[in-house]
């Protein structure tokens, strides 16, 4: 893993769970994002309405090679 990375910060959200909101945030920043190379999740949090969950939040910290 030689090389210089940056690193960039997302927020994914799902209705369905943490793990979907994470794939969710990798998935969109992969149109625009080339080399991506790692994530850490940094933290999880939802939504609550009426007493229930409706919403999973995930920020996540991702790694990516940077292009010469």
């Amino acid at each position: 893993m030689s090389g210089t990375y940056k690193v960039i910060e997302l927020v994914g959200t799902s209705p369905v769970s943490f793990a979907e909101a994470a794939k969710s945030a990798v998935a969109e920043a992969t149109k625009t994002v080339r080399h991506m190379d790692w994530f850490e999740v940094v933290n999880q949090r939802g939504s609550i309405a009426e007493g229930k969950v409706t919403e999973f939040q995930v920020t996540l910290k991702v790694g990516f090679k940077i292009e010469r």
